[in-house]
């Protein structure tokens, strides 16, 4: 038989017990052929010593009985001598020696990275850390394994290898040891495991196995990417992002000193795209970033950062994935497995306090979300400038998006087919913003034409109209955006109940075109000391990324007055009211208070407000104005004398409503036609006064005194 013919049906040899099953790995089909063969011999021993321990094997029997386990291992010193000239006289046991010996190691000093011949030229391992390698990723690759491995064990239930089983199989059963060191790169770089419930370093009985995501790369190191990592895609880097931070980024890429994990938290507002900024650091130096997919549990996290170490990846993790339940308030929050992998892993969060159980010492880069400059120029991008152009600026500065939410609006758009409105772009937009149960959505039902205000108010709320539209403008075009921080627009409005506080926030979000959240007090504000505060900032962060109005209906009890301190709860009380005032200047959107009580608000907060608007009780015109404008359309009115209930009832809008309303459910009896009558509105109106506990006479009711008078009588 010829060389060539040799080195052919080596290389042609099966690697496994299934037909066909190789890998692309040399090195990998070298040490998995071992494994096989080993195997195969240790099932042909064990046949002649079941015969030697007079056992009885049933005729066809197709793998050698099992044994009491404790006999076995009785009889290894017994039968050693017989075992060793087993091997060399017997033909099938001597032809598997041979076939062992006949393989020749292939060279991995230019093995593809995280290949198996990689990772032992990498980490310098030894034959018999190659063979345990081995062993446990056979049944890993080959379904047909278990069967054998569980006849090697003496355990029919069992179908993983062990060390014990390494060791019967190797000839220098010594050397196994080494493989019990915890921190050997084997485990600590992830590439096998002991099973669930094992010591960190194992034992001669536990399980071995190699995590299927590194089975894969270092059988098939050319692999296109596996579905548990997502390749990130690179961004905008910030203009604003600082040279150190730049720097800190890079050190982390370029450093692999074998220490274990570098981990570089990366700190940035919501909205600032953290992944692509590390992506696009990264892809300076030739490096890719991968992430997590959002369908991998946290128990197959380990095996992902090995993936990713094993293809030269570095690993962008939110923080959300990361997350543990803690036993106790003062458990760690989240952990690293693998901290001995030489990886770099960046950790995404949007307060420091969230990296809770990672080194306190470790340096966070902050960076900064995208500038209007850049949105403008992901905004151009997404949608092309043509046909949207006088909507590309006010669109920059409303919606703080990061470049891939620009980008998937861009995609929805797109997909009309046609070119998008204004309108439509902004409802585009609007769509991807999501406030969470701090706040309620609010429909606008009212138009800056339906508000019945005295001249001077309603001037102060066509400023605010102007003032928000100007905004785009004055901050980018007129400079002012450095100095105020981008920030919006803080107003007040403040009067008696009723008087149209709630109808004029929703007849500036019509005007304005933006969506209208109240803000739920029964969430944000917690009586355990710190969450109000966290609630308020979940609130404004996700408030921040897009121009909303906030309105905050009694928002005396958010503002109140600070006090002096005499307690616990008045240090903190006064903490929340001092991040409120910090936050409201930071806001870039618009917010509205309302209140009855000005006098009770803080003084800081008044000198943060660009407008404060009093609504007053409304006079005898406005309310004449209002009692015709709250008359349903289609019911007929023309008994109802409006010139005197605007005369003689000093009443706001709120509460002429009421009484509008009032006088509808008790008049829209069955077959009744649709029509009010004086009657109906005037006993709405002594209802009224008696809700609101105020005094009234019967001469105020004028010729409709009896009707008043019969309906005292009657309470």
């Amino acid at each position: 038989m010829s060389a060539r013919t040799l080195q052919k049906e080596r290389t042609d040899a099966p690697v496994a017990f299934m037909p066909n099953l190789r890998g692309e790995d040399p090195s990998a089909q070298y040490w998995l052929r071992q494994a096989t063969l080993r195997l195969r011999r240790e099932i042909c021993w064990l046949w002649r010593e079941r015969e030697l321990q007079g056992a009885r094997p049933e005729p066809g029997a197709p793998m050698p009985p099992p044994v009491d386990r404790a006999i076995e291992a009785l009889d290894l010193v017994r039968y050693d001598g017989d075992r060793r000239r087993f091997f060399a006289d017997d033909v099938t046991a001597r032809h598997l020696s041979e076939a062992m010996n006949a393989s020749r190691l292939p060279s991995a000093d230019d093995a593809h990275r995280g290949s198996f011949g990689w990772v032992v030229h990498r980490l310098r391992l030894a034959p018999i850390e190659c063979f345990v390698l081995a062993v446990a990723l056979l049944p890993i690759v080959d379904s047909a394994a278990g069967q054998v491995l569980s006849t090697c064990l003496n355990d029919p239930n069992r179908q993983a290898p062990t060390l014990g089983l390494v060791q019967r199989l190797w000839d220098r059963p010594d050397e196994v040891m080494r493989c019990f060191d915890p921190a050997h790169p084997l485990l600590r770089y992830g590439l096998i495991s002991f099973g669930p419930g094992s010591p960190t370093g194992g034992d001669w009985h536990a399980p071995l196995a190699v995590p299927a995501l590194v089975a894969r790369q270092l059988l098939f190191p050319g692999d296109e990417l596996p579905a548990a990592l997502e390749k990130v895609s690179p961004g905008l880097l910030p203009q604003a992002l600082t040279t150190g931070a730049l720097a800190r980024i890079k050190a982390a890429l370029d450093g692999e000193d074998g220490r274990g994990m570098r981990v570089v938290p990366m700190v940035g507002v919501p909205g600032a795209a953290l992944d692509a900024v590390v992506a696009a650091c990264a892809q300076r130096d030739g490096m890719d970033v991968v992430r997590p997919s959002s369908t991998l549990s946290r128990e197959h996290l380990a095996q992902a950062l090995s993936a990713a170490w094993l293809r030269g990846l570095a690993v962008y993790l939110p923080v959300s994935a990361l997350n543990e339940a803690a036993a106790h308030h003062d458990a760690p929050a989240i952990s690293l497995p693998l901290p001995g992998l030489p990886l770099t892993v960046f950790v995404g969060v949007h307060d420091r306090s969230e990296l809770r159980g990672l080194d306190a010492a470790l340096p966070a880069v902050a960076v900064p979300a995208l500038g209007h400059a850049e949105r403008l120029q992901c905004w151009e991008r997404a949608l092309g400038a043509e046909g949207v152009d006088p909507i590309l600026p006010e669109l920059a500065r409303r919606y703080r998006y990061d470049e891939a939410a620009i980008a998937r609006v861009g995609a929805e758009l797109k997909s009309l087919g046609r070119r998008p409105t204004g309108d439509e772009v902004l409802a585009a937009a609007r769509a991807d913003l999501d406030l969470g149960t701090l706040a309620q959505s609010v429909d606008p039902r009212f138009s800056l034409a339906e508000l019945m205000l005295p001249s001077a108010q309603e001037t102060q709320v066509r400023e605010i109209v102007a003032a928000m539209s100007n905004l785009t403008r004055v901050h980018y075009e007129w400079g002012t955006a450095r100095a105020w921080n981008e920030s919006g627009l803080a107003v007040l409005f403040h009067g008696p109940p009723g008087t149209g506080k709630t109808m004029a926030a929703e007849a500036l979000a019509t005007e304005l075109a933006m969506p209208l959240y109240r803000i739920d007090l029964s969430q944000v504000v917690n009586k355990y000391i710190g969450e109000t505060e966290k609630n308020l900032s979940r609130l404004f962060d996700a408030a921040d990324s897009a121009d909303v109005i906030l309105f905050f209906d009694e928002a005396d009890a958010l503002f109140g007055k600070r006090t002096e301190v005499k307690d616990a709860h008045d240090r903190y009380a006064n903490l929340e009211i001092s991040y409120l005032l910090e936050r409201m200047e930071r806001f870039k959107g618009l917010a509205i208070l309302a209140t009855n009580r000005k006098k009770d608000l803080d003084e800081a907060f008044l000198r943060r407000l660009r407008f404060v608007v009093e609504f007053p009780l409304p006079g005898a015109a406005e309310r004449l104005r209002i009692w015709r404008s709250v008359i349903p359309a289609g019911v007929d009115a023309s008994e109802v004398d409006f010139e005197f209930l605007s005369q003689r009832f000093s009443l706001a809008g709120g509460h002429i409503r009421a009484i509008v309303f009032q006088a509808c459910l008790q008049s829209a009896s069955e077959g009744a036609p649709r029509a009010l009558a004086m009657s109906a509105i005037v006993r709405a109106v002594q209802r009224e006064f008696d809700k609101l506990d105020r005094a009234s006479s019967l001469d105020q009711f004028g010729p409709y005194a009896d009707l008043v008078a019969s309906q005292r009588s009657t309470r």
